[in-house]
């Protein structure tokens, strides 16, 4: 489960001091029952095989006139272009993994069925299905839509952590660690800035 050091450096960068402040340290530990109790509900209703499914049947969520794009379609962008289509927060996320203020996405509170895609070239990376409350204050996933992401490992902090970025255009959307709801024990914790929904009923 998650304790307070993965807590405090889930998806935090270097540049992101207002983290470290006392008030923010805080506020984390006191998300640390909630994120416990969220996570031992959730273990006891999901199988290996419920994930399989979830992750095999995604596109049943894909809304009805959205073709999603195939990770094989490649998007590269220069520098004036990503700015040019991203807002400022966006491309601090997306292009210079930054790491947005906990607890400001309103993605948190999304409950609705639909797929969340990459705010910079749409490609589906996760499932409402997948979603769950950790309790950290960005969006977070316990599994990802296959082969939707890639991943490498992060030494800016003083411990290596796994960042993951979309397959598609190579922009950062968080980390992944092992402290999430079994059966997978993943947290894939996300920017919500970094996302975009789409529901599948309007």
């Amino acid at each position: 489960m998650a304790n307070a050091l993965t807590l405090l450096n889930h998806c935090a960068e270097p540049r992101s001091d207002y983290f470290m402040k006392r008030r923010n340290f805080i506020s984390v530990l006191a998300t640390l029952p909630l994120a416990l109790s969220s996570a031992l509900a959730f273990a006891a209703k999901r199988s290996t095989a419920d994930i399989a499914a979830l992750r095999e049947q995604w596109r049943d969520l894909v809304p009805e006139g959205f073709q999603p794009p195939s990770v094989a379609d490649t998007v590269s962008r220069t520098e004036a272009e990503w700015r040019q289509l991203l807002t400022a927060q966006q491309f601090d996320v997306l292009r210079e993994e930054g790491t947005e203020r906990p607890g400001t996405s309103p993605l948190n509170a999304e409950k609705r069925d639909g797929i969340f895609v990459c705010a910079g070239c749409e490609l589906p990376l996760f499932t409402s299905g997948m979603k769950y409350e950790s309790g950290t204050g960005w969006p977070s996933f316990f599994t990802s839509i296959p082969d939707a992401m890639n991943t490498k490992r992060d030494f800016k902090l003083i411990w290596p952590r796994t960042e993951y970025h979309c397959a598609r255009c190579g922009g950062h959307q968080g980390h992944v660690f092992d402290d999430g709801p079994a059966p997978t024990n993943q947290r894939w914790c996300n920017n919500g800035v970094a996302l975009k929904f789409l529901p599948t009923r309007a």
